[in-house]
């Protein structure tokens, strides 16, 4: 991995308070390197072929770790496995295409004000909102 890219993995960790730790940045940049999405196996997998000495509790740990800290997304659209992605920081939501798994990131979100109405009539107060739709992509249609 180029230089400049490990300092902005470095960065993008510790600016999200995370340690930053070898093993940390070598899952991190393994699915830096992902278009779409991955598993956990499938990153462990990667990593094994690369001779990492990783082993796949520390993958799981850590990308649960950067989950948790909002590094990285979880999807929920392989089956009952999460898949995660590296995505960018601004709020967006996903389509998926649950044939080839690609993933677009989509920026617009117009549910501002049905959400307002949604919580109200039920007394919440939101916090956070995610949207992932599933279908087929272009290519696979």
């Amino acid at each position: 991995m180029p230089r400049n890219a490990q300092a902005d993995l470095s960065e993008l960790l510790a600016g999200k308070g995370v340690r930053v730790t070898p093993r940390r940045l070598e899952v991190l940049a393994e699915l830096a390197r992902e278009r779409d999405d991955v598993t956990a196996q499938e990153l462990w997998r990667r990593l094994r072929e690369r001779d990492s000495q990783t082993g796949l509790a520390t993958v799981y740990r850590t990308l649960a770790l950067l989950a948790d800290a909002g590094v990285v997304d979880t999807m929920s659209h392989h089956g009952t496995e999460l898949c995660y992605r590296l995505c960018t920081e601004s709020h967006h939501h996903h389509l998926v295409c649950s044939s080839c798994h690609r993933v677009v990131e989509v920026e617009q979100c117009g549910l501002g004000k049905w959400l307002e109405t949604v919580t109200r009539q039920h007394g919440f107060v939101a916090i956070d909102h995610r949207v992932e739709i599933t279908g087929l992509c272009a290519a696979c249609r």
